[in-house]
């Protein structure tokens, strides 16, 4: 799953390369996520793969292996009101930048997740479905995800009425029509269209 990171070591066989991913675009309440990894090349990491296509068990299980073997690792994050103000593209975006300016470690080459890479003084390559293509940003896609879902484990228990431990803030029945039924939370994202529409018709 490495072929660019194969295609990049070609001419600097121990070159860092940070993969990176976002979670959370999508949902209608939360921060939007990003990690950066570098990983280790002596310290490899089995399973690594998308994370939305491994159960949460699984991901529960390589976070730590990653966290414990990489070379480096970081979050960033973007909050509500700034997801508000620029939009979530450069909200995601924003994330990304903050994680990678976070790693320990600089990295020779950035790999994103996507089609947009942040403004950073690196050298980047955006892929297209890059958490299926490449380790480094599978393994970011796994370590956001899992610290992002612990973040909206931790919402569930103060507003435990919207199910975020079940749907995580994502735009499930049961999340809207919690939504209808008890209105908005300091933790959604008003600008989001489900959101102003259940509010409206509440």
């Amino acid at each position: 799953m490495n072929s660019t990171r194969q295609r990049l070591d070609m001419t600097h066989s121990a070159m860092r390369i940070a993969g990176v991913d976002e979670v959370g675009r999508g949902s209608l309440a939360g921060p939007v996520m990003a990690a950066a990894v570098i990983l280790h090349p002596d310290r490899p990491v089995a399973g690594l793969r998308d994370s939305k296509k491994l159960s949460r068990m699984r991901r529960e299980q390589i976070d730590p292996l990653i966290r414990e073997r990489a070379m480096a690792y970081a979050f960033g994050r973007a909050e509500i009101d700034e997801i508000s103000d620029i939009n979530i593209l450069h909200a995601s975006l924003l994330a990304m930048k903050r994680a990678i300016e976070q790693l320990s470690v600089t990295p020779e080459h950035v790999l994103i997740d996507g089609n947009r890479a942040p403004p950073i003084a690196l050298p980047v390559t955006t892929i297209i479905k890059g958490d299926d293509k490449e380790d480094s940003i599978a393994a970011a896609s796994i370590i956001a995800k899992v610290q992002r879902d612990r973040e909206m484990n931790d919402i569930h228990r103060a507003h435990p009425q919207y199910g975020f431990n079940e749907h995580k803030g994502y735009p499930t029945k049961r999340h809207i029509q919690a939504i209808k039924e008890h209105g908005i939370t300091r933790h959604h994202r008003p600008t989001y269209r489900p959101v102003r529409e259940a509010m409206q018709n509440r």
